[in-house]
């Protein structure tokens, strides 16, 4: 039985992503109100593991998880992308005509937000929670609500699709950090299979040196595929850069990491793990 904490409740995408990842795996979902508490929960039990989302495709990256994630001292042991779809869903015995409000994510929301033009006698609330939106219409018997969410937590919480697929952008897909405690990163070893790892480090405040960095990268066939700065609080104009490469040479990939390591300050690598 694994244990996987999730932001969210269940039903939430962070569930599916969980049970998708770890597909035929017997799990028990632990849901965490806040990110924060994700993190706290794996540093306290080594055989707990977290799926923690990073980024979306169509609003970004979630900067402050590249914060818990460093200062948590997690590794990254996987990576999911899932595709994110949203259907809006009310109680059992109501329809389009009862519903005055409909709840969900902000995020969530912003991805709907040509239905919601389409429905401008709905009134749209900012919950903290899409499944989480769901259980609570459900719990309550909130009539006259409906929420915005996956058609699984619909089904999840006994309520109805009333329309599936209501997202504006249908290639809207988010990316699942699979983490754990340093002790338990064994458990996910497999040499043969890592081809991609998440670095972090800063730079002196010299001409060219994030180019420096690149290049030396490129001159080890380790592939760039994200980099993301985030300044360093109480550093003025000083950042941290977050990096995603991938690699088919494990080998390579390690003479890369260390002909660099000079070139660059508070070098750490995050997780090496397999590609999704």
């Amino acid at each position: 039985m694994k244990k996987i904490a999730i932001q969210g409740e269940k039903g939430s995408f962070h569930d599916i992503a969980a049970h998708q990842y770890f597909e035929g795996e017997q799990v028990e979902l632990i849901c965490c109100s806040t990110f924060e508490q994700v993190f706290e929960h794996i540093k306290r039990e080594p055989t707990a593991v977290g799926v923690v989302a990073i980024e979306n495709t169509i609003a970004g990256s979630l900067l402050h998880n590249y914060e818990l994630l460093r200062e948590s001292g997690a590794v990254v042991v996987g990576e999911y992308k899932l595709h994110i779809k949203h259907s809006v869903c009310c109680l059992p015995d109501e329809d389009w005509a009862d519903i005055s409000e409909v709840h969900s994510h902000p995020v969530a929301l912003a991805q709907c937000r040509n239905f919601l033009s389409e429905h401008p006698d709905i009134k749209a609330v900012e919950a903290e929670d899409t499944a989480g939106s769901a259980a609570y219409i459900a719990k309550y018997k909130k009539y006259g609500w409906a929420a915005i969410c996956s058609s699984y937590a619909a089904k999840l919480y006994g309520m109805k699709v009333l329309q599936e697929d209501i997202h504006d952008n249908k290639h809207n897909y988010t990316r699942f950090l699979v983490v754990c405690n340093p002790h338990g990163v064994a458990r996910f070893s497999c040499e043969g299979k890592r081809n991609k790892a998440s670095l972090v480090f800063s730079l002196p405040h010299e001409e060219g040196s994030l180019s420096k960095v690149l290049t030396i990268l490129s001159f080890y066939d380790i592939n760039l595929t994200k980099i993301q700065s985030l300044p360093i609080v109480g550093h003025e104009w000083e950042y941290l850069f977050y990096v995603d490469v991938t690699f088919s040479n494990m080998e390579r990939f390690r003479q890369g990491i260390d002909a660099i390591t000079p070139l660059v300050k508070n070098i750490k690598i995050l997780g090496e793990y397999e590609s999704c």
